[in-house]
């Protein structure tokens, strides 16, 4: 989908891109704050972020409950929802063409006008409870925490973070709201057909109810490396893993392609190198990888799940992959099947307005710029074998890195997995 970016700064310190992508049927609208888990003011409240974005669709200042507000909301068509992360909260929506501006201000109502109270507090604490003791049973979801803790980032594990829930007070979840929702800490992107709409789409986020703040800055973490950590469960059948390797430095954009390529190399399909002949072999059902990036650091992440008889294989198989990379053993008709790959998903990604929207989301509220997605082609054709390699030995010989698995084993099981795959550094 065709579509033109302005980047637009509010006279209330708001900033944010509006999109404009004609012809589209739906107007898509994104409001962050950086205000997530990272930034609640003790430990000891943790989940205080997350509680809050829960509690935001409730009562406000014309709705007396979730329910009424939903009703309103919900009558033609439209659609939100909401998310807490580290470091963000973030109000989605999407609506049909024509009830944009009724939208974006029942969006105001919920983000800058709640009326927090104790019963859906108590509510809500026990729905976030549920939640966070599902995710708990969800043997891939409990690996990242941890890992992320071993390797120097001041965040909790399910477990832990379910104790803070009890710790949590009506005004704890009201000084969140009112240090982190401010305008000068909103971001926004807007995307859908917007000409001879801009101006009153930024007047009425002028006129939002917020008051001025200050922007937050997200964290700095300083990374170590780590041992490998065990999270010992005796009914897990398989073994389900996790591996990181870490820089202090964000990737460019054209090193963000540069990685995709690579990673769809090694775990984009079935003829990948790893994800490929693994399941060639018997070995294993999924293994991916990715590579991310915030304004501080960079990390490229692996993650999959192996039965335990297969482990060792898999790894080993893992070992010789990663280095042959580093070694520069990558076929010049590897990177133009993944340069070809790159390009097509490229043009497959913009088709709607909540795909281009969340394009430039994962850039812009992490270092406020943002690349347009018309210059992917050329940094795609761009990618190269050398840039490839640098890129994969400045990871992988960084000396910050570490792995945790959830499974029934020994700890020196994991141990030995690990360091075959160091081995190869």
């Amino acid at each position: 989908m065709k579509h033109s970016i302005e980047e637009v700064h509010l006279e209330n310190g708001a900033r944010g891109l509006l999109i404009d992508a004609p012809g589209s049927a739906v107007i898509n609208i994104k409001v962050i704050f950086r205000a997530g888990n990272k930034f609640v003011k003790k430990p000891e409240i943790y989940e205080v972020a997350h509680l809050m974005e829960h509690m935001a669709f409730g009562r406000n200042a014309e709705f007396k409950d979730e329910q009424a507000y939903e009703a309103e909301f919900t009558k033609n068509g439209a659609y939100h929802n909401a998310w807490t992360s580290d470091n963000f909260i973030a109000y989605e929506a999407e609506c049909a063409d024509f009830e944009w501006d009724r939208i974006l201000q029942l969006q105001e109502l919920a983000i800058a006008k709640p009326r927090f109270n104790e019963e859906e507090l108590n509510s809500e604490k026990g729905n976030v409870r549920s939640e966070l003791t599902g995710y708990q049973n969800d043997y891939s979801r409990l690996i990242w925490p941890k890992l992320q803790q071993e390797l120097g980032e001041a965040v909790l594990t399910y477990a832990e973070r379910i104790k803070t829930i009890n710790n949590i007070e009506l005004k704890d979840v009201r000084e969140h709201h009112r240090r982190t929702h401010t305008a000068a800490n909103m971001q926004f992107i807007i995307t859908g057909s917007l000409r001879g709409r801009k101006r009153k789409i930024i007047s009425m986020l002028e006129n939002w109810d917020l008051k001025p703040g200050e922007k937050m800055e997200v964290p700095i973490s300083t990374y170590v490396g780590t041992s490998p950590v065990l999270i010992r469960r005796k009914d897990a059948a398989n073994v389900s893993f996790g591996f990181s390797f870490i820089i202090q430095r964000p990737l460019e954009p054209k090193e963000q392609y540069a990685m995709g390529c690579l990673n769809h190399i090694l775990t984009g399909t079935m003829s990948s190198k790893i994800l490929g002949a693994a399941r060639r072999r018997g070995i294993v059902y999924g293994i991916g990888s990715n590579a991310d990036n915030d304004k501080w650091s960079s990390t490229w992440d692996f993650d999959g799940e192996v039965n335990s008889e297969n482990a060792d294989e898999l790894f080993d198989l893992i070992a010789v992959e990663l280095a042959r990379v580093i070694n520069g053993d990558i076929k010049e008709e590897d990177i133009r099947a993944a340069k070809t790959y790159a390009l097509g998903r490229h043009q497959m990604l913009a088709q709607t307005a909540d795909q281009i929207s969340t394009y430039y989301m994962r850039e812009y509220i992490t270092t406020n710029t943002y690349e347009p997605l018309s210059e992917a082609p050329k940094m795609i054709d761009a990618i190269d074998k050398g840039t490839i390699v640098s890129l994969a030995r400045e990871f992988m010989q960084s000396g910050i890195s570490g792995l945790a698995a959830v499974g029934n084993m020994n700890k020196a099981v994991v141990d030995e997995l690990w360091s075959r795959v160091l081995g190869a550094i």
